[in-house]
């Protein structure tokens, strides 16, 4: 099919390119293996510079935008590759690896947001992606560029990644549509069923290790020195560049006005990096004119990034997670802690945490109003809870909590809630199926006494 924007893939390259977040001068090239700078050692982004977008002013950005969302023509019915220009503009048409991710709902939780107390309260569902999370918005860029590499003769053979769930099940769909081969390394018995069967279903190479997400993340960049095994952790940039398109996205979908507040629940850290770089990009381009409140929610058994904040960003904290219901955020050793730092400092943003009994009552409030939530956005739920009560968050004020993944992915956790069964949690809004004989009588006896209550 044809382009809606011709690219000029030359020009496309010496614009968009990696570069050092510590400041150091090199560039390299987003089709080179190379995942940290050679000189400082510190993360690398991809750095898009900003005077050839600017050849376009903001209103005809929104507008080419606009005429892009949830079109069939290929790609740019996708949600990130609809803003293909902001992402890789030098990927080929035959090399993009896209589902149609992204252009997930932004649902009005009016009826939870009157009984918390705002009225305004906004849940980006995206978990209704491809493979339920929002890891696909990241790999459909990643797998894609990797197809690219390996069509221009590139030594990879393979993408490989750590996981607790989600970003495994994202690798393993887009590398069995590209036809790349996949390596998952999982902590055993930390993931849940749901989570582990989308890799295997997938094709992938499904290894279990007798460690946790940080010991899984230890061997992925070990294996991954050698360059015929790509790393696609959130540590590769190219995956911050598809994940950036969901605050984009946010502000679109509210007409490209630019909410008060966004909870996200956290725990490698790529994934608040990513809203805030997507926000200084609109704003840089005059899209925008201001950044949101940026909240980051940690479960309280995995809260390395809490601790650092509340010693103002003084030192990195690290620790070992504890085993908590949020399991795809039990990380100690958040790798792109540095960038989360910026994120939270420059959108005067907050890190704050839930326990256990909180994330799981949070979820299974928003339950009863119609929802279906993952125990992450338990955690970003309850954190929201916590400050709307202390006067943080207004009641006036536009809020959205990022939803990061499908509540059907994690039907052990629900099950045990209703059954009461999970450890550290007393199931306030228990709602456990009653077994009754086929008996009108009895029927009508057990229904008269549930409406009542």
């Amino acid at each position: 099919m044809s382009s809606v924007v011709e690219s000029k893939p030359e020009t496309d390259q010496q614009n968009v390119y990696f570069r050092c977040i510590a400041g150091c001068t090199a560039k390299h090239s987003i089709f080179d293996v190379i995942y940290t700078c050679p000189s400082c050692g510190s993360l690398l982004e991809v750095h898009h510079e900003r005077e050839p977008l600017k050849r376009k002013n903001a209103y005809q950005w929104q507008q080419l935008f606009d005429s892009r969302a949830s079109t069939s023509i290929w790609p740019y019915g996708s949600g990130v590759w609809g803003l293909r220009e902001w992402v890789i503009p030098s990927l080929a048409d035959e090399n993009v690896v896209s589902m149609f991710e992204g252009n997930t709902n932004l649902f009005w939780a009016e009826r939870l947001g009157k009984q918390l107390g705002i009225p305004d309260l906004w849940i980006k569902l995206c978990g209704n992606s491809h493979t339920g999370s929002f890891k696909d918005l990241g790999m459909t860029v990643l797998v894609s560029v990797v197809k690219q590499m390996m069509a221009r003769g590139s030594s990879v053979q393979a993408v490989a990644c750590a996981s607790t769930g989600d970003t495994s099940a994202a690798l393993a769909a887009y590398a069995a549509y590209a036809g790349i081969p996949a390596i998952i390394f999982l902590p055993a018995g930390k993931v849940s069923t749901a989570q582990l069967i989308q890799p295997v279903a997938n094709g992938a190479h499904v290894l279990a290790l007798d460690t946790d997400f940080d010991g899984c993340m230890k061997i992925v960049q070990e294996v991954t020195k050698d360059n015929s095994i790509y790393l696609a952790n959130s540590m590769n940039s190219l995956r911050i560049e598809g994940q950036k398109t969901v605050g984009i996205e946010i502000v679109r979908q509210f007409e490209w006005e630019v909410p008060d507040w966004i909870v996200i629940p956290v725990g490698n850290l790529g994934n608040i990096s990513a809203l805030h770089k997507g926000f200084q990009l609109m704003i840089d381009l005059g899209l925008i004119n201001r950044m949101p409140r940026l909240v980051a929610a940690q479960a309280a058994k995995a809260n390395p990034f809490y601790e650092s904040f509340k010693n103002g960003f003084k030192e990195k904290i690290t620790m070992t997670a504890q085993d908590t219901l949020a399991n795809a955020i039990r990380i100690g050793d958040p790798v792109s802690y540095d960038k989360a730092v910026k994120a939270i400092v420059e959108s005067d943003g907050i890190v704050e945490q839930a326990t256990e009994n909180e994330l799981a009552a949070a979820a299974a409030h928003a339950d009863l109003t119609g929802m279906f939530t993952c125990p992450h956005t338990g955690v970003a739920l309850a954190v929201l809870s916590k400050l709307v009560k202390k006067g943080v968050i207004k009641s006036s004020d536009k809020t959205v909590v990022i939803s990061t993944a499908h509540g059907l992915k994690f039907t052990d956790f629900k099950v045990g809630y209703h059954e009461s069964t999970l450890a550290d949690v007393t199931s306030e809004y228990a709602n456990p199926a009653v077994h009754l004989p086929a008996n009108a009588d009895a029927v009508k006896a057990e229904i008269e006494k549930r409406l009542k209550r």
